[in-house]
C-alpha cells in the first residue's frame, strides 16, 4: 500500500517553532517515526512539505492512480483553503487530515476548519502522534 503524506506551511519549522504547542520534535523526526511506523505496517510512504496552497493541490492530484490514501496536515490553510478542500473532495482516494495540536482547544478562529468537510477523518491534538494514528486510519479505512 502506497500512502503519501502532505506536510503544509510552516511544519518545515517543527522543533523551534512554538514548542508549549507543537512540541520539540523536528520535522524529520516525526517523518522518522512515520517511516517506522509505516514500514511495521507494510506501507510504502512518500512525504512532501510544502508552504504554498498550489503545490499542496497538484500533490493531491498527483496522488491519483498511485496512492492508496493521503495524510495531509495543511497547518492554517485548514482554515482558509476552499482550494485544498476542492482538491481533497476531487481525488478518489481517502485524505485524513492531521493536526498536531488540537484546533479545537486554541484560538476560536482554529476551531473552524474548511478542509475537515473533505477530509475522511481528522486526528488532531496528540502531536507526532497524530501522524501515527493517521497511518492506522488510513491503513484500515483502505483495507475495509
Amino acid at each position: 500500500m502506497n500512502v503519501m503524506v502532505i506536510h503544509g506551511p510552516n511544519l518545515n519549522l517543527l522543533g523551534s517553532r512554538e514548542q508549549a504547542v507543537y512540541g520539540p520534535a523536528t520535522l524529520d523526526e516525526v517523518n522518522r517515526e512515520m517511516v517506522t511506523e509505516a514500514d511495521a505496517l507494510g506501507i510504502e510512504i512518500e512525504v512532501h512539505q510544502s508552504a504554498r496552497e498550489g503545490e499542496i493541490i497538484e500533490l493531491l492530484h498527483s496522488g491519483i492512480g498511485r496512492v492508496a490514501g493521503v495524510l495531509l496536515n495543511p497547518g492554517a490553510y485548514s482554515h482558509t483553503s476552499r482550494a485544498i478542500a476542492d482538491a481533497m473532495r476531487a481525488v478518489s482516494f481517502p485524505v485524513i487530515e492531521v493536526h498536531l495540536s488540537n484546533i479545537h482547544a486554541r484560538e476560536p478562529w482554529r476551531a473552524r476548519s474548511v478542509t475537515a468537510g473533505a477530509a475522511a477523518g481528522i486526528v488532531a491534538g496528540f502531536g507526532p502522534g497524530s501522524y501515527i494514528a493517521g497511518l492506522h486510519a488510513l491503513k484500515r479505512l483502505v483495507e475495509a
